[in-house]
Protein backbone atom coordinates (compact mmCIF):
# COMPACT_ATOMS: atom_id res chain seq x y z
CA UNK A 1 0.00 0.00 0.00
CA UNK A 2 1.64 3.35 -0.85
CA UNK A 3 2.36 5.98 2.05
CA UNK A 4 -0.80 8.27 2.63
CA UNK A 5 -3.09 9.38 4.84
CA UNK A 6 -3.82 7.40 7.85
CA UNK A 7 -7.08 6.99 6.36
CA UNK A 8 -5.29 5.25 3.66
CA UNK A 9 -3.44 2.99 6.07
CA UNK A 10 -6.54 1.69 8.19
CA UNK A 11 -7.70 -2.34 7.14
CA UNK A 12 -11.19 -1.21 6.85
CA UNK A 13 -13.64 -4.18 5.28
CA UNK A 14 -12.79 -4.25 1.56
CA UNK A 15 -15.14 -5.87 -1.13
CA UNK A 16 -13.34 -9.01 -2.96
CA UNK A 17 -14.03 -7.99 -6.23
CA UNK A 18 -10.61 -8.48 -7.76
CA UNK A 19 -6.71 -7.10 -7.94
CA UNK A 20 -5.16 -5.80 -11.14
CA UNK A 21 -3.57 -8.63 -12.64
CA UNK A 22 -1.53 -6.56 -14.38
CA UNK A 23 -0.45 -4.26 -11.61
CA UNK A 24 2.66 -3.07 -11.50
CA UNK A 25 5.52 -4.08 -9.21
CA UNK A 26 3.37 -6.48 -7.34
CA UNK A 27 5.05 -8.18 -4.28
CA UNK A 28 4.57 -10.32 -1.54
CA UNK A 29 3.39 -9.09 1.14
CA UNK A 30 4.74 -9.03 5.10
CA UNK A 31 1.63 -11.01 6.33
CA UNK A 32 2.01 -13.88 3.02
CA UNK A 33 5.72 -13.94 4.62
CA UNK A 34 4.42 -14.40 7.94
CA UNK A 35 2.28 -17.13 6.80
CA UNK A 36 5.30 -19.16 5.28
CA UNK A 37 7.11 -19.15 8.48
CA UNK A 38 4.14 -21.25 9.80
CA UNK A 39 4.27 -23.62 6.71
CA UNK A 40 8.16 -24.10 6.85
CA UNK A 41 7.51 -25.18 10.74
CA UNK A 42 5.09 -27.91 9.28
CA UNK A 43 7.88 -29.12 6.61
CA UNK A 44 10.04 -29.19 9.20
CA UNK A 45 8.45 -31.32 11.39
CA UNK A 46 8.09 -33.82 8.78
CA UNK A 47 11.60 -33.80 7.56
CA UNK A 48 12.11 -34.45 10.53
CA UNK A 49 9.82 -37.68 10.96
CA UNK A 50 11.09 -38.54 7.73
CA UNK A 51 14.76 -38.81 8.83
CA UNK A 52 14.37 -40.71 11.99
CA UNK A 53 12.03 -43.20 10.55
CA UNK A 54 14.63 -43.67 7.30
CA UNK A 55 17.60 -43.51 10.38
CA UNK A 56 15.38 -46.38 12.07
CA UNK A 57 14.96 -48.99 8.83
CA UNK A 58 10.60 -47.90 8.78
CA UNK A 59 11.28 -46.51 5.07
CA UNK A 60 7.88 -47.01 3.73
CA UNK A 61 6.04 -45.57 6.68
CA UNK A 62 8.67 -42.70 6.27
CA UNK A 63 8.02 -41.98 2.64
CA UNK A 64 4.32 -42.45 3.20
CA UNK A 65 3.87 -40.24 5.78
CA UNK A 66 6.01 -37.67 4.54
CA UNK A 67 4.09 -37.15 1.43
CA UNK A 68 1.00 -37.50 3.07
CA UNK A 69 2.33 -34.71 4.74
CA UNK A 70 4.11 -32.61 2.20
CA UNK A 71 0.83 -32.36 -0.15
CA UNK A 72 -1.56 -31.70 2.89
CA UNK A 73 0.59 -28.42 4.06
CA UNK A 74 1.34 -27.41 0.25
CA UNK A 75 -1.28 -28.03 -1.19
CA UNK A 76 -3.32 -25.98 1.50
CA UNK A 77 -0.61 -23.32 0.87
CA UNK A 78 -0.78 -23.23 -3.17
CA UNK A 79 -4.50 -22.49 -2.70
CA UNK A 80 -4.00 -19.85 0.17
CA UNK A 81 -1.59 -18.01 -2.24
CA UNK A 82 -3.48 -18.03 -5.72
CA UNK A 83 -6.01 -16.88 -3.56
CA UNK A 84 -4.11 -13.90 -2.12
CA UNK A 85 -3.00 -13.13 -5.97
CA UNK A 86 -6.44 -12.49 -7.34
CA UNK A 87 -8.27 -10.86 -4.23
CA UNK A 88 -5.62 -9.69 -1.26
CA UNK A 89 -7.85 -7.24 0.21
CA UNK A 90 -5.42 -6.74 3.33
CA UNK A 91 -8.79 -5.66 5.47
CA UNK A 92 -9.19 -6.82 9.30
CA UNK A 93 -11.30 -9.36 7.45
CA UNK A 94 -8.39 -11.25 4.98
CA UNK A 95 -5.92 -10.81 8.19
CA UNK A 96 -8.00 -13.04 10.65
CA UNK A 97 -9.08 -15.18 8.20
CA UNK A 98 -4.84 -15.87 7.45
CA UNK A 99 -4.43 -16.24 10.98
CA UNK A 100 -7.11 -18.78 11.07
CA UNK A 101 -4.90 -20.81 8.34
CA UNK A 102 -1.96 -20.44 10.28
CA UNK A 103 -3.14 -21.76 13.38
CA UNK A 104 -4.80 -24.88 11.07
CA UNK A 105 -0.58 -25.11 9.84
CA UNK A 106 0.03 -25.66 13.78
CA UNK A 107 -2.48 -27.65 14.37
CA UNK A 108 -1.51 -30.14 11.39
CA UNK A 109 2.39 -30.25 12.53
CA UNK A 110 1.43 -31.31 15.70
CA UNK A 111 -0.58 -34.21 14.18
CA UNK A 112 2.41 -35.07 11.82
CA UNK A 113 4.16 -37.32 14.98
CA UNK A 114 1.22 -39.54 15.65
CA UNK A 115 0.30 -40.10 12.21
CA UNK A 116 3.81 -41.28 11.62
CA UNK A 117 3.66 -43.64 14.39
CA UNK A 118 0.41 -45.19 13.22
CA UNK A 119 2.16 -45.43 9.53
CA UNK A 120 4.54 -47.57 11.47
CA UNK A 121 2.85 -49.46 13.70
CA UNK A 122 0.89 -50.52 10.20
CA UNK A 123 -2.75 -51.06 11.84
CA UNK A 124 -4.66 -48.12 11.48
CA UNK A 125 -3.76 -44.46 10.73
CA UNK A 126 -4.05 -41.61 13.48
CA UNK A 127 -4.83 -38.85 11.28
CA UNK A 128 -6.98 -37.29 13.44
CA UNK A 129 -5.29 -34.24 14.59
CA UNK A 130 -3.56 -33.48 10.80
CA UNK A 131 -7.29 -33.90 9.50
CA UNK A 132 -8.05 -31.18 11.89
CA UNK A 133 -5.55 -28.59 11.00
CA UNK A 134 -5.90 -29.22 7.42
CA UNK A 135 -9.59 -29.04 7.69
CA UNK A 136 -9.06 -25.13 9.71
CA UNK A 137 -6.85 -24.20 6.84
CA UNK A 138 -9.52 -24.73 4.43
CA UNK A 139 -12.44 -23.67 6.54
CA UNK A 140 -10.79 -20.39 6.70
CA UNK A 141 -10.28 -20.21 2.83
CA UNK A 142 -14.05 -21.61 2.16
CA UNK A 143 -15.03 -18.58 3.93
CA UNK A 144 -13.09 -15.92 1.87
CA UNK A 145 -14.51 -17.86 -1.01
CA UNK A 146 -17.73 -17.19 0.25
CA UNK A 147 -17.46 -13.38 0.57
CA UNK A 148 -16.00 -13.67 -3.33
CA UNK A 149 -19.34 -14.87 -4.08
CA UNK A 150 -21.25 -12.48 -3.10
CA UNK A 151 -18.94 -9.30 -4.01
CA UNK A 152 -17.75 -10.10 -7.38
CA UNK A 153 -20.73 -11.35 -9.82
CA UNK A 154 -18.31 -11.61 -13.00
CA UNK A 155 -16.24 -14.86 -11.31
CA UNK A 156 -19.30 -15.71 -8.78
CA UNK A 157 -19.60 -19.16 -10.50
CA UNK A 158 -15.80 -19.67 -9.88
CA UNK A 159 -16.17 -18.66 -6.34
CA UNK A 160 -19.07 -21.42 -5.89
CA UNK A 161 -17.20 -24.14 -7.73
CA UNK A 162 -14.30 -23.36 -5.21
CA UNK A 163 -16.44 -23.42 -2.00
CA UNK A 164 -18.79 -26.38 -3.26
CA UNK A 165 -15.18 -28.38 -4.27
CA UNK A 166 -13.44 -27.65 -0.79
CA UNK A 167 -16.38 -28.10 1.59
CA UNK A 168 -16.87 -32.03 -0.35
CA UNK A 169 -13.80 -32.86 0.21
CA UNK A 170 -13.44 -31.80 3.38
CA UNK A 171 -16.38 -33.26 4.30
CA UNK A 172 -14.62 -36.45 3.07
CA UNK A 173 -11.86 -36.21 5.12
CA UNK A 174 -13.46 -35.91 8.14
CA UNK A 175 -15.47 -38.99 7.44
CA UNK A 176 -12.05 -40.89 6.95
CA UNK A 177 -10.89 -39.32 10.10
CA UNK A 178 -13.55 -40.25 12.19
CA UNK A 179 -13.72 -43.88 11.06
CA UNK A 180 -10.23 -44.78 11.74
CA UNK A 181 -9.98 -47.42 9.30
CA UNK A 182 -6.84 -49.62 8.55
CA UNK A 183 -3.55 -48.01 6.69
CA UNK A 184 -5.53 -50.64 3.41
CA UNK A 185 -9.04 -48.67 3.79
CA UNK A 186 -7.51 -45.24 4.23
CA UNK A 187 -5.73 -45.29 1.08
CA UNK A 188 -8.21 -46.24 -1.09
CA UNK A 189 -10.23 -43.10 0.41
CA UNK A 190 -7.04 -40.89 -0.41
CA UNK A 191 -6.81 -42.24 -3.77
CA UNK A 192 -10.46 -41.06 -4.03
CA UNK A 193 -10.31 -37.52 -2.19
CA UNK A 194 -6.30 -36.36 -3.70
CA UNK A 195 -7.98 -36.31 -7.27
CA UNK A 196 -11.22 -34.29 -5.99
CA UNK A 197 -8.69 -31.58 -3.77
CA UNK A 198 -6.69 -31.78 -7.39
CA UNK A 199 -9.54 -31.44 -9.97
CA UNK A 200 -10.98 -28.53 -8.00
CA UNK A 201 -9.61 -25.77 -8.99
CA UNK A 202 -9.33 -26.73 -12.66
CA UNK A 203 -12.64 -27.34 -12.48
CA UNK A 204 -13.45 -23.80 -11.01
CA UNK A 205 -11.41 -21.52 -13.13
CA UNK A 206 -13.53 -23.10 -16.37
CA UNK A 207 -16.65 -21.48 -14.62
CA UNK A 208 -14.46 -18.01 -14.46
CA UNK A 209 -10.84 -17.07 -14.50
CA UNK A 210 -9.68 -15.32 -11.24
CA UNK A 211 -7.62 -12.21 -11.65
CA UNK A 212 -4.10 -13.76 -10.25
CA UNK A 213 -0.98 -11.92 -10.85
CA UNK A 214 2.38 -14.08 -12.57
CA UNK A 215 4.82 -11.91 -11.20
CA UNK A 216 3.48 -12.12 -7.83
CA UNK A 217 2.06 -15.75 -8.30
CA UNK A 218 6.11 -16.50 -9.66
CA UNK A 219 7.49 -14.55 -6.40
CA UNK A 220 5.61 -16.47 -3.78
CA UNK A 221 6.48 -19.71 -5.12
CA UNK A 222 10.43 -19.04 -5.14
CA UNK A 223 10.16 -17.59 -2.12
CA UNK A 224 8.79 -20.86 -0.39
CA UNK A 225 11.37 -22.58 -2.21
CA UNK A 226 14.17 -20.20 -0.39
CA UNK A 227 12.27 -21.08 3.07
CA UNK A 228 12.51 -24.78 2.44
CA UNK A 229 15.96 -24.68 1.34
CA UNK A 230 16.87 -23.76 4.76
CA UNK A 231 15.93 -27.34 5.71
CA UNK A 232 18.72 -28.53 3.35
CA UNK A 233 20.85 -25.61 5.51
CA UNK A 234 19.63 -27.32 8.21
CA UNK A 235 20.47 -30.84 7.71
CA UNK A 236 23.73 -29.60 6.85
CA UNK A 237 24.52 -28.09 10.16
CA UNK A 238 23.21 -31.18 11.91
CA UNK A 239 25.71 -32.95 9.57
CA UNK A 240 28.94 -31.14 10.57
CA UNK A 241 27.96 -30.95 14.22
CA UNK A 242 27.77 -34.69 14.04
CA UNK A 243 31.30 -34.91 12.43
CA UNK A 244 32.90 -32.41 15.41
CA UNK A 245 31.60 -33.59 17.96
CA UNK A 246 31.95 -37.24 17.14
CA UNK A 247 35.51 -38.99 17.34
CA UNK A 248 37.38 -37.02 14.56
CA UNK A 249 36.18 -33.42 15.82
CA UNK A 250 37.39 -30.74 13.51
CA UNK A 251 38.72 -32.88 10.39
CA UNK A 252 38.69 -32.49 7.11
CA UNK A 253 35.37 -34.65 7.19
CA UNK A 254 33.71 -31.78 8.49
CA UNK A 255 35.14 -29.11 5.70
CA UNK A 256 33.85 -31.53 3.10
CA UNK A 257 30.29 -32.02 4.72
CA UNK A 258 29.86 -28.56 4.91
CA UNK A 259 31.16 -27.56 1.71
CA UNK A 260 28.61 -30.25 0.51
CA UNK A 261 25.38 -28.98 2.20
CA UNK A 262 25.80 -25.61 1.40
CA UNK A 263 26.91 -26.44 -2.26
CA UNK A 264 23.93 -28.41 -2.80
CA UNK A 265 21.40 -25.87 -1.30
CA UNK A 266 23.09 -22.96 -2.96
CA UNK A 267 23.33 -25.63 -6.51
CA UNK A 268 19.23 -26.06 -5.94
CA UNK A 269 18.93 -22.64 -5.30
CA UNK A 270 20.54 -21.23 -8.78
CA UNK A 271 19.15 -23.51 -10.66
CA UNK A 272 15.61 -22.80 -9.64
CA UNK A 273 16.29 -19.13 -10.24
CA UNK A 274 17.80 -20.03 -13.91
CA UNK A 275 14.62 -20.14 -15.53
CA UNK A 276 12.42 -16.98 -15.68
CA UNK A 277 8.99 -18.48 -14.40
CA UNK A 278 7.03 -15.26 -14.53
CA UNK A 279 7.45 -14.69 -17.91
CA UNK A 280 5.75 -17.92 -19.09
CA UNK A 281 2.75 -17.31 -16.70
CA UNK A 282 2.90 -13.70 -18.45
CA UNK A 283 2.80 -15.36 -22.33
CA UNK A 284 0.50 -17.96 -21.01
CA UNK A 285 -2.05 -18.26 -18.50
CA UNK A 286 -2.82 -21.28 -19.26
CA UNK A 287 -0.04 -23.10 -18.41
CA UNK A 288 -0.56 -21.80 -14.39
CA UNK A 289 -1.70 -25.81 -13.27
CA UNK A 290 1.44 -27.45 -14.47
CA UNK A 291 3.40 -24.56 -13.01
CA UNK A 292 1.35 -24.64 -10.03
CA UNK A 293 1.15 -28.85 -9.15
CA UNK A 294 4.86 -29.43 -10.58
CA UNK A 295 5.96 -27.49 -7.52
CA UNK A 296 4.01 -29.75 -5.07
CA UNK A 297 7.03 -31.99 -5.96
CA UNK A 298 9.79 -29.45 -6.05
CA UNK A 299 8.99 -28.56 -2.29
CA UNK A 300 8.43 -31.95 -1.17
CA UNK A 301 12.02 -32.90 -2.83
CA UNK A 302 13.86 -29.84 -1.06
CA UNK A 303 12.27 -30.98 2.34
CA UNK A 304 13.53 -34.20 1.61
CA UNK A 305 17.07 -33.58 0.89
CA UNK A 306 17.17 -31.91 4.22
CA UNK A 307 16.02 -34.92 6.05
CA UNK A 308 18.57 -36.89 3.93
CA UNK A 309 21.12 -34.55 5.49
CA UNK A 310 19.64 -35.35 8.64
CA UNK A 311 20.02 -39.05 7.99
CA UNK A 312 23.24 -38.89 7.72
CA UNK A 313 24.21 -37.10 10.23
CA UNK A 314 22.47 -39.69 12.46
CA UNK A 315 24.83 -41.96 10.31
CA UNK A 316 27.91 -40.39 11.61
CA UNK A 317 26.82 -40.03 15.34
CA UNK A 318 26.11 -44.29 14.64
CA UNK A 319 22.55 -44.03 15.45
CA UNK A 320 21.27 -45.36 11.85
CA UNK A 321 20.80 -48.05 10.88
CA UNK A 322 20.37 -47.60 7.16
CA UNK A 323 24.04 -47.40 6.85
CA UNK A 324 26.71 -44.84 5.07
CA UNK A 325 24.71 -46.15 1.65
CA UNK A 326 21.37 -45.44 2.77
CA UNK A 327 22.11 -41.94 3.84
CA UNK A 328 23.14 -41.15 0.70
CA UNK A 329 20.30 -42.84 -1.22
CA UNK A 330 17.94 -40.61 0.57
CA UNK A 331 19.71 -37.48 -0.37
CA UNK A 332 20.38 -38.88 -3.47
CA UNK A 333 16.93 -40.19 -4.16
CA UNK A 334 15.53 -36.72 -3.17
CA UNK A 335 18.05 -34.58 -5.36
CA UNK A 336 17.07 -36.90 -8.42
CA UNK A 337 13.54 -36.15 -7.75
CA UNK A 338 14.12 -32.21 -7.60
CA UNK A 339 16.07 -31.75 -10.94
CA UNK A 340 13.62 -34.31 -12.67
CA UNK A 341 10.94 -32.28 -11.81
CA UNK A 342 12.40 -28.92 -12.53
CA UNK A 343 13.48 -30.14 -16.21
CA UNK A 344 10.21 -31.36 -16.61
CA UNK A 345 8.58 -28.22 -15.76
CA UNK A 346 11.06 -26.46 -17.98
CA UNK A 347 10.59 -28.41 -21.10
CA UNK A 348 6.69 -28.27 -20.57
CA UNK A 349 6.04 -24.73 -19.76
CA UNK A 350 8.69 -23.53 -21.95
CA UNK A 351 7.91 -25.92 -25.05
CA UNK A 352 11.32 -27.02 -25.10
CA UNK A 353 12.89 -30.20 -26.48
CA UNK A 354 16.43 -28.99 -26.44
CA UNK A 355 19.16 -31.52 -27.14
CA UNK A 356 22.22 -29.64 -24.79
CA UNK A 357 19.60 -30.04 -22.00
CA UNK A 358 19.58 -34.17 -22.62
CA UNK A 359 23.23 -33.77 -21.75
CA UNK A 360 22.85 -32.03 -19.00
CA UNK A 361 20.23 -34.79 -17.48
CA UNK A 362 22.22 -37.61 -18.84
CA UNK A 363 25.48 -36.20 -16.92
CA UNK A 364 23.81 -35.64 -13.71
CA UNK A 365 22.24 -38.67 -13.76
CA UNK A 366 25.81 -40.48 -13.98
CA UNK A 367 27.10 -37.88 -10.81
CA UNK A 368 23.90 -39.24 -8.87
CA UNK A 369 25.13 -43.40 -10.05
CA UNK A 370 28.76 -42.35 -9.16
CA UNK A 371 27.47 -41.23 -5.49
CA UNK A 372 25.84 -44.22 -4.77
CA UNK A 373 27.92 -46.73 -6.10
CA UNK A 374 31.12 -44.88 -4.06
CA UNK A 375 28.99 -45.08 -0.79
CA UNK A 376 27.83 -49.10 -1.96
CA UNK A 377 31.79 -49.80 -2.25
CA UNK A 378 32.74 -48.46 0.96
CA UNK A 379 34.15 -44.50 0.45
CA UNK A 380 34.33 -41.88 2.62
CA UNK A 381 30.49 -40.37 2.75
CA UNK A 382 31.70 -37.38 3.48
CA UNK A 383 33.08 -37.45 -0.01
CA UNK A 384 30.22 -39.17 -1.58
CA UNK A 385 27.73 -36.16 -0.48
CA UNK A 386 30.74 -33.70 -2.32
CA UNK A 387 29.99 -35.92 -5.57
CA UNK A 388 25.67 -35.00 -5.13
CA UNK A 389 27.07 -31.13 -4.63
CA UNK A 390 28.33 -31.34 -8.21
CA UNK A 391 24.66 -32.42 -9.10
CA UNK A 392 23.16 -29.58 -9.41
CA UNK A 393 26.32 -27.65 -10.22
CA UNK A 394 26.34 -29.31 -13.91
CA UNK A 395 23.27 -27.45 -14.53
CA UNK A 396 24.37 -24.09 -13.01
CA UNK A 397 27.82 -24.90 -15.46
CA UNK A 398 25.57 -25.19 -17.97
CA UNK A 399 23.20 -22.62 -18.05
CA UNK A 400 26.10 -19.73 -17.25
CA UNK A 401 27.77 -21.45 -20.06
CA UNK A 402 25.52 -22.15 -23.17
CA UNK A 403 21.72 -22.51 -21.28
CA UNK A 404 21.12 -18.57 -21.11
CA UNK A 405 21.05 -18.54 -24.50
CA UNK A 406 18.71 -21.63 -25.39
CA UNK A 407 16.52 -19.86 -22.47
CA UNK A 408 16.34 -16.50 -24.12
CA UNK A 409 15.69 -18.61 -27.71
CA UNK A 410 12.54 -20.25 -25.60
CA UNK A 411 11.21 -17.17 -24.53
CA UNK A 412 11.69 -15.56 -27.81
CA UNK A 413 9.67 -18.40 -29.71
CA UNK A 414 7.02 -18.08 -26.53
Amino acid sequence: MTVGTVKDRAHRRRRFSGRDPEEHHRASTPLELLYDLTIVVAFGTAADQLADHIADGHVVAGVGGFVFAVFAVSWAWLQYSWFASAYDTDDWVFRLATMVQMIGVIILALGLAPMFASLQAGHTLDDRVMVAGYVVMRVGLLCLWWLVSRQDPVRAPAARSYITTIGVTQIGWIALAAIGPSVGVTLAGFAVLLPAELAGPWISERKAHTPWHPHHIAERYSLLVIITLGEVILGTVESVNAVVHGEAGWSADAALVAVAGVGIAFGCWWMYFAVPWAETLVRHRERAFTFGYGHLVIFGALAAIGAGLHVAALELEGKAEVGALGAILTVAVALAVYCAMFYFLYSVLMRARDPFHLALVLITVGLLALAIVLAAIGVNMALCLVVLALVPAVTVVGYETLGHRHVSAALKRL
